[in-house]
């Protein structure tokens, strides 16, 4: 028994060794001269571990310890963090100045290499107009706004007197609608075998490059190889029935004078996951953390709920919602606002150095990703007062919107072109949920707020008719 103890001593004291002298080696590794400060964890790994479970958390000790921009080495590389929201609006307004897109790779290699984020100068630009020209307000008003009301009256017809979870609802609705809007008439027979994959694909881009059976990074490059499939024999089938169709895919495609990006099939591929992947994110999220929030505010839900009732009263029921009726939802814009502040639904962007550059008096290597932390702007008192309150009226005040350090749909070149898009899906949800039901909550489901906004058990709620 003492002989096993010794043992039992000399290798904890063995590994302990090793685990020291890892954890110095990589940061022997990273101590170039004019580094910001920092901590880099363990080599390969770094300090994704810690980022990933403690969130704002791991943000805050680390500035507490080093100040508002530090190293670190996070999802797979060498990163520089910015907290500092001076800093933060400098690099998201000058990209071209040695700065790029510096998504995780298991990102880019998921979402495919001609995604939009993962691509820059004349080809970025080539890629943004084309999805600018799919997401203009002509193409809203004429086009996907008549397939989104029409999907979003269908999608909560059935609702009363059920229990559900919203949100797996709205994880639903957000990929179902905008695949309706890419591939109208295919919409439904492809939808079966898509959506689980994409959910998928979804979770493998924020994870550890590793490609180990049982990962989601592997469940995440699978699930792309039976994407590119389906969306390939998609666009076959379109090129062989020559049928004329009114949707995304069918823009994509064209190759007559209005449309002036020719894309290839594999850019039309990354074209549509990059439009299904950034839309789903924030309006699935938003979208339930909205019927949360109006939970809990019943004064803010009548306001909203009075409305779009004014809308409703100029209207027979089958009337839909028009392109003249989203501008008068102003408070439904504040609500959808608020809730993106103060739940958070994108924590910050990534960039990546082409060259050696000089930062906050630090020299960032070349090739060095930098995240541009903007979580915290959100909960600046002096921006937002008492900033911790849902309060959807700060943002009647149309200036907020237009401040500088208005950064919740990104900022600069890369400020998210899906905005209004979004803003449109989120605001007819809501118009056709909150004028025929009311409802109450089941069990007060457990939410986290990083890496991602998400009810781990899902957010039950009991609908009932208005």
């Amino acid at each position: 028994m003492a002989l096993f103890m010794v043992v039992l001593v000399l290798v904890f004291i063995l590994a302990l060794s090793i685990c020291t002298a890892l954890l110095r080696w990589n940061e022997l590794k990273f101590s170039k001269k004019g580094l910001p400060p920092g901590t880099m964890g363990w080599p390969i790994f770094g300090e994704t571990t810690e980022f990933l479970k403690q969130g704002p958390n791991f943000m805050k000790n680390q500035r507490a310890r080093y100040g508002s921009f530090f190293k670190s080495h996070i999802l797979g590389c060498p990163t520089a963090v910015s907290m500092d929201p001076e800093l933060n609006r400098y690099i998201l307004m000058n990209e071209a100045k040695g700065l790029v897109p510096g998504y995780p790779q298991s990102m880019l290699d998921i979402l495919g290499k001609c995604n939009i984020a993962a691509v820059h100068g004349s080809t970025h630009k080539q890629m943004r107009g084309a999805l600018l020209a799919l997401i203009s307000p002509t193409m809203i008003k004429q086009q996907l706004l008549p397939k989104i009301d029409e999907f979003m009256r269908n999608f909560v017809s059935d609702w009363d007197n059920k229990i559900i979870d919203i949100q797996e609802k709205t994880k639903q609705m957000a990929f179902l609608s905008s695949l309706k809007q890419i591939a109208s008439v295919e919409s439904t027979s492809i939808a079966q075998e898509f959506m689980p994959e994409f959910f998928k694909l979804v979770l493998g881009t924020l994870s550890l490059p590793i490609d180990l059976p049982g990962t989601n990074y592997r469940r995440g490059l699978k699930a792309r190889k039976i994407i590119l499939k389906i969306l390939k024999q998609l666009i076959e089938k379109r090129r062989a029935c020559q049928e004329s169709h009114k949707d995304m895919l069918a823009y994509l495609m064209s190759k007559d004078d209005n449309n002036r990006y020719k894309l290839s099939d594999d850019e039309i591929i990354d074209q549509i996951i990059t439009i299904l992947y950034s839309g789903y994110e924030t309006v699935s999220t938003t979208s339930m953390m909205a019927v949360k929030y109006l939970h809990d505010h019943p004064s803010i839900l009548e306001e909203l709920r009075k409305e779009h009732m004014a809308i409703r009263e100029k209207k027979r029921p089958e009337d839909p919602i028009e392109w003249n009726d989203l501008k008068p939802m102003k408070f439904t814009r504040a609500v959808i606002f608020e809730t993106s502040r103060l739940a958070t639904i994108v924590n910050g962007v990534l960039r990546k150095t082409t060259e050696e550059m000089e930062l906050n008096g630090f020299v960032i290597p070349k090739g060095w990703r930098i995240y541009v932390y903007t979580r915290e702007i959100n909960y600046d008192p002096f921006t937002y007062p008492d900033p911790l309150a849902f309060n959807p009226w700060r943002w009647m005040d149309k200036s907020l919107e237009s401040q500088s350090n208005f950064l919740i749909f990104g900022g600069g070149t890369r400020q998210c072109p899906g905005k209004e898009l979004g803003i449109a899906e989120i605001s007819t949800f809501l118009h056709y949920f909150i004028t025929r039901y009311r409802w109450e909550e089941i069990g007060g489901g457990k939410l986290m707020k990083f890496p991602r906004v998400e009810a781990p058990n899902g957010l039950h709620i009991r609908v009932s008719s208005y």
